[in-house]
């Protein structure tokens, strides 16, 4: 089975806010998050909870738990396998937070918009 290509989304000025995200986590967190990366790149929209849950609009959410942390990287899929990575969040509410997803909306809208390309 080919694996999905995970990407990181790029603004329009360059920059990858789910990189820099994933980037300033704890090394234990750090971990596991691309640990579970690398299981939605395998499984891709075949994985489930406890690892993704879809939030809304075609929007879902990559779940990571160390202790009692919690993390969150929002992403979306694109035609041919490729999955964007949107932004991220440490999750101190029950639910996700609106504005998170509006972020992560607003990216998936420019990145359709500039047609799929990534830069």
């Amino acid at each position: 089975m080919d694996n999905f290509n995970v990407e990181f989304y790029v603004d329009d000025n360059g920059k990858e806010p789910a990189k820099d995200f994933i980037s300033s986590l704890s090394g234990k967190m750090e971990s596991k998050m691309l640990g579970e990366l690398d299981l939605l790149s395998e499984y891709g929209n075949q994985l489930r909870e406890p690892y993704t849950k879809h939030i809304q609009d075609g929007i879902f959410e990559l779940r990571v738990k160390v202790k009692n942390d919690i993390s969150r990287v929002l992403y979306f899929f694109y035609y041919g396998k490729r999955i964007i990575l949107t932004n991220g969040f440490i999750k101190k509410t029950q639910k996700t937070p609106k504005q998170e997803i509006e972020i992560a909306k607003k990216y998936k809208k420019r990145f359709i918009e500039r047609g799929g390309i990534n830069e």
